[in-house]
C-alpha cells in the first residue's frame, strides 16, 4: 500500500546541504515568479499579450516546482521516505499536467514572438485578447484527459518487484521499474504521450525561433540584430534544457534507465530551468525592470 521514495539517501553526509541548496532553489522560485505576476497585473505598460503569457508561466511555475520540491524538503528533513500509493499517483499526474502545461505554454511563448518580430504591423491583430485567452485556456487544460488517463493506467499495473522507487519524486521511469510482467505496452503509451505533448511543441518553437533568426538576420544595423539575438539565445537555452532533459528521460527504453542518470536530467526540468526562467524570461527585459523600479518606487 506504500512505497519508499530513496531519494538521496545514499548521500547521508550531504543531506543538510541538499536540503539548503532545494530549499534556496525554491525561494529564488517562489520569489521571482511571484514578482513578476503581481508587476504584470499592476503595471499599465505591461498589459500586452508577450507578458499576459509570462505571467501565465510564472504561475504554473510554481504550481510546477511545488508538487515536487515540499515533498523533497520534507523527506530531508523527516528523514520519513513513506508515501502512499493514492499520493503518489496524485503527484505524479499533477507533475504531468503541469509539465505538459509547460510545453504547451513555451510553444505558445515562442509563437507569441515570432509574430511579434516577424509581423509585427498584424500582431495587435493576431494575438488579439481573445485568441490569447483561448491559447493560454487550452495550455492549462489541454493535457489533463491525457495525463489522468497515462496516471491511471500506470498504476493499474501489479507492483511486485519492490516498493522503493530509487527517485526523488514519483515519476515514470522509475515506477515503471517496480511493475511486473511485461510493461511494453504502458511504454509505447509514454513514448507517444511524449511525442505529442513535448516532441511536437518543441518542433514548432525551433520553428518559430528559426523563422525569428532569419528576420533577425535581416535587421539594418548590428546593434539590433546583437539584441535580438541575445534574447533569443536565452531562451533557446532554457527550451532545449527543459525539453532535451525531459524527452531523453521519458524516450529512453527501460533498460536504459539508471537510477543517477534519471536523477541528473530530472534536476534540469524540475529545479534548474524553472530556477532560471524568471532571470531569462523576465529580468533582462528593460520593459519589467522599468516595471520593477516603479513598483519598489510606489512602496
Amino acid at each position: 500500500m506504500q512505497f519508499v521514495l530513496l531519494g538521496f539517501s545514499d548521500l547521508p553526509n550531504l543531506q543538510g546541504f541538499l536540503f539548503a541548496v532545494f530549499s534556496v532553489a525554491y525561494i529564488i522560485i517562489l520569489i521571482g515568479n511571484i514578482i513578476i505576476i503581481a508587476i504584470t497585473i499592476m503595471d499599465p505598460a505591461l498589459q500586452k499579450p508577450m507578458y499576459f503569457f509570462l505571467a501565465n508561466f510564472s504561475c504554473l511555475e510554481i504550481c510546477y516546482v511545488s508538487v515536487t520540491v515540499p515533498k523533497i524538503l520534507f523527506n530531508i528533513e523527516i528523514r520519513n521516505r513513506n508515501i502512499s500509493i493514492m499520493s503518489c499517483a496524485t503527484q505524479l499526474c499533477f507533475f504531468l499536467i503541469f509539465g505538459t502545461t509547460e510545453c504547451f505554454l513555451l510553444a505558445v511563448m515562442s509563437y507569441d514572438r515570432y509574430v511579434a518580430i516577424c509581423n509585427p504591423l498584424h500582431y495587435i491583430l493576431i494575438m488579439n485578447p481573445n485568441k490569447c485567452t483561448h491559447l493560454a485556456v487550452f495550455s492549462w487544460l489541454g493535457g489533463i484527459p491525457v495525463q489522468i488517463g497515462q496516471t491511471c493506467q500506470i498504476f493499474s499495473l501489479h507492483f511486485c518487484n519492490s516498493n522503493q522507487i530509487d527517485h526523488f519524486f514519483c515519476d515514470i521511469p522509475p515506477i515503471l521499474k517496480l511493475a511486473c510482467g511485461d510493461t511494453s505496452v504502458h511504454e509505447l503509451s509514454v513514448y507517444v504521450v511524449v511525442m505529442v505533448v513535448a516532441a511536437f511543441p518543441f518542433i514548432l518553437v525551433l520553428t518559430s525561433y528559426s523563422k525569428i533568426i532569419l528576420t533577425i538576420l535581416s535587421l539594418p544595423t548590428a546593434k539590433g540584430r546583437a539584441k535580438a539575438f541575445s534574447t533569443c539565445s536565452s531562451h533557446l537555452l532554457v527550451v532545449v534544457l527543459f525539453y532535451g532533459s525531459a524527452t531523453v528521460t521519458y524516450l529512453r527504453p527501460k533498460s536504459m534507465h539508471s537510477p543517477g542518470t534519471d536523477k541528473l536530467l530530472s534536476l534540469f526540468y524540475t529545479i534548474v530551468t524553472p530556477m532560471f526562467n524568471p532571470l531569462i524570461y523576465s529580468l533582462r527585459n528593460k520593459e519589467v525592470i522599468t516595471a520593477l523600479k516603479r513598483l519598489f518606487l510606489k512602496a
